[in-house]
This record gives structure tokens, sequence and C-alpha cells, in this order.
């Protein structure tokens, strides 16, 4: 499966983006997908994820109650709604999907096989 992300820009603090992750080649509907984002000098980290079977879905504590991750499977495209945006948001923000990820690993960079090529979002104070 092939990944594009997209949506990101720039907001101030406080605002909102959402960003897209579109899927060719094969649906997204039978992948578990999770945001990952990395900012200058840190390593990449765990966001927001929704699984493949049911839909549940996990976030990273400190973007708990201000991002919202869904998926629309007809179009093949997942979302990440962010709001309430902080300058400490700001990173390079990657859809990555796996289809065989387990729970206990959903949060794991290594974990998953397909990834997108990342989308800047830069929050101004």
């Amino acid at each position: 499966v092939q990944l594009q992300a997209s949506g990101g820009g720039l907001a101030q603090a406080g605002g909102s983006l959402r960003l897209s992750c579109a899927a060719s080649g094969r649906t997204l509907s039978t992948y578990t997908v999770g945001w990952f984002r990395q900012a200058p000098g840190k390593e990449r980290e765990f966001v927001a994820a929704i699984r493949r079977n049911g839909g549940t879905t996990h976030y990273l504590d400190s973007v708990k109650g201000r991002f919202t991750i869904a998926r629309d499977n007809a179009k093949s495209t997942v979302y990440l709604q962010m709001n309430g945006l902080r300058p400490e948001d700001t990173a390079v923000y990657y859809c990555a999907a796996d289809r065989d990820i387990i729970l206990s690993s959903i949060r794991i960079v290594e974990q998953y096989d397909y990834w997108g090529q990342g989308t800047q979002v830069t929050v101004s104070s």
C-alpha cells in the first residue's frame, strides 16, 4: 500500500488543522493506521492510531482531548483532526500502516511496514 500524507501547514496556538492519509494500491480498511511525529533533533514519536478491527483508537497522553483520529473506509483515508494546537505540536507528521500489528506494539515506530512521506505542521505562539 502507498500512503500520501497531506494537510499540514502553519497554525496559531489554539488553532486547528486536519491531516489526511490517503492510500492507494490497497484499501486502508484492512490496516491499522498510526500517526507519528518528529520534531527537529528528536526521535519519531507515536501520536495516535486506529485499529483495523473495530476501529478502536489510541492516543499519546499529551494529545488526548485535542486530537481525533478517524477513518473513512470508502475513501481509503485516515484523518487526524488536531484542535487546540500548541507550539510543542510542531513537527513533521507521518502516517503509517500495518496489517498485522498487535495491540502491545501499536505505539512502536518499527512495527509499521508502510509509511507516508510526512507533512510539516508548524504552530506559532
